[in-house]
């Protein structure tokens, strides 16, 4: 080969190698950008970002870049905003931090698109129904989070152990809002607290998301005469929990709430959350982490500490676990390329130990696979454990609570549990 031949060669492969270290893969967000929840998951995907993009890139030293798009909590703008990601940014692979509705919403836009996308929020188990229904049209879609039936079948058990057997409660109330959420909770938790806790449902008032006045839904809950409430609210729960404090409504209140969730709780009730239980995936506060889990918590107080939310809720740390495997298979199948990419992420599997023992899993029901206790299928649902002692996999929740003096503690299941549940103080059991 001439020198003139070398240098061109050469000249040739430098700007391939130049092009090749500007290459990117672009990474759509979508959720609400002003949300604890949307930023949780946004926070969670831009630290394991950081992360790959730091240890040299990923599918051949590419460096990774996210797109972010805003939904508003708006089903309408999340249709938009997916929309957006897969036609103006063509983006390679989508996390969600969307809530149950929006993600309905977009949903049939990521059937359209074929975009692998993964769900760190939404727990719908509608959703997860649709692959069992239509595997193939659906099967881009991961939700890294336990489904709403796992959800109801562990209350169900803290139903049965905690609440009727050591509380004596043996009726409640329903207070739901009136959302997709709302609606599945409480579809399930009707059908199963009867006949397996042994707790009658005397009475369900459903609400509207803007309401400011609960003094009449709790008048109707006590003159029900039941032994508690059960509450699902996802949307503006600060509210309903304050004035639950302030009037003093003379009956215990547990169930399914978003905002006791974040450790901005007690700030956001002006400190009258005291009392108030709720159903949270894990972690969550006031569970103990494991050291992995503690070391992202670490780098995100490190970098977000300062502005609100403070601590990772739980889809923060379903987004960084998450986005690392979706970059996995992504390496294992040689791109996001739809059904090799979709076996790939099928195998992910991180088992997180604390004290030599499995304390949490991010891993993915297989398409087939039947779990035991249900005796259903959850295709490209987390990896949930429903049954004691808790040992092939992470509980699909805990049961938290917040005390009177502003601390929280996990409650139930015994294996993961850091206090013990109780009635607040204005309440005769």
């Amino acid at each position: 080969m001439s020198g003139i031949l070398r240098s061109a060669a050469a000249a040739g492969a430098l700007l391939f190698a130049v092009q090749a270290a500007q290459a990117e893969v672009k990474i759509g967000f979508i959720g609400s950008l002003s949300s604890d929840t949307g930023l949780s998951t946004l926070r969670g995907a831009e630290l394991a970002i950081e992360e790959l993009n730091a240890a040299g890139g990923v599918l051949g030293g590419q460096q990774i870049k996210l797109i972010k798009a805003d939904t508003g909590e708006d089903v309408t703008e999340g249709i938009k905003a997916y929309e957006y990601l897969a036609e103006s940014e063509e983006v390679d692979f989508i996390v969600s931090g969307s809530i149950d509705d929006v993600s309905l919403g977009w949903l049939p836009r990521m059937v359209e698109y074929q975009i692998p996308t993964l769900d760190t929020w939404t727990s719908y188990i509608g959703i997860i129904d649709k692959l069992v229904e239509d595997y193939d049209s659906y099967k881009p879609y991961f939700m890294n989070i336990a489904s709403d039936e796992a959800l109801a079948t562990l209350y169900i058990d803290f139903g049965k152990d905690v609440l009727a057997d050591k509380m004596g409660w043996k009726s409640v109330v329903i207070l739901q809002e009136d959302t997709a959420f709302g609606n599945a909770i409480n579809g399930l938790v009707s059908e199963a607290l009867a006949p397996n806790a042994g707790i009658e449902v005397v009475d369900t008032i459903v609400y509207d998301i803007a309401t400011v006045d609960f003094a009449p839904l709790f008048n109707r809950a006590v003159d029900s005469g039941a032994d508690f409430i059960y509450l699902i609210s996802s949307v503006n729960s600060q509210v309903v929990s304050s004035q639950y404090v302030k009037l003093q409504v003379p009956m215990g209140m547990t169930g399914v709430n978003v905002a006791a969730l974040g450790q901005e709780y007690w700030e956001d009730t002006g400190g009258a959350g005291g009392g108030i239980s709720t159903l949270s995936p894990v972690p969550s506060v006031g569970f103990a982490l494991d050291p992995k889990s503690q070391e992202f918590v670490d780098k995100y107080v490190a970098k977000y500490g300062d502005s609100r939310p403070k601590f990772p809720h739980f889809n923060g740390f379903n987004a960084y676990h998450g986005v690392k495997q979706a970059f996995a298979a992504a390496e294992e199948a040689g791109g996001f390329n739809n059904s090799s990419w979709v076996d790939a992420m099928q195998k992910q599997d991180l088992i997180l130990e604390k004290d030599g023992q499995m304390w949490l899993r991010y891993g993915f029901w297989g398409r087939d696979e039947v779990e035991p206790r249900t005796g259903r299928t959850y295709p490209h649902n987390a990896r949930f454990d429903i049954t004691d002692p808790y040992d092939d996999g992470s509980p699909s929740m805990v049961v938290i609570q917040w005390y009177e003096d502003g601390t929280a503690a996990v409650v139930y299941p015994e294996k993961y549990a850091t206090g013990e549940f109780q009635v607040p103080s204005w309440v005769k059991n």
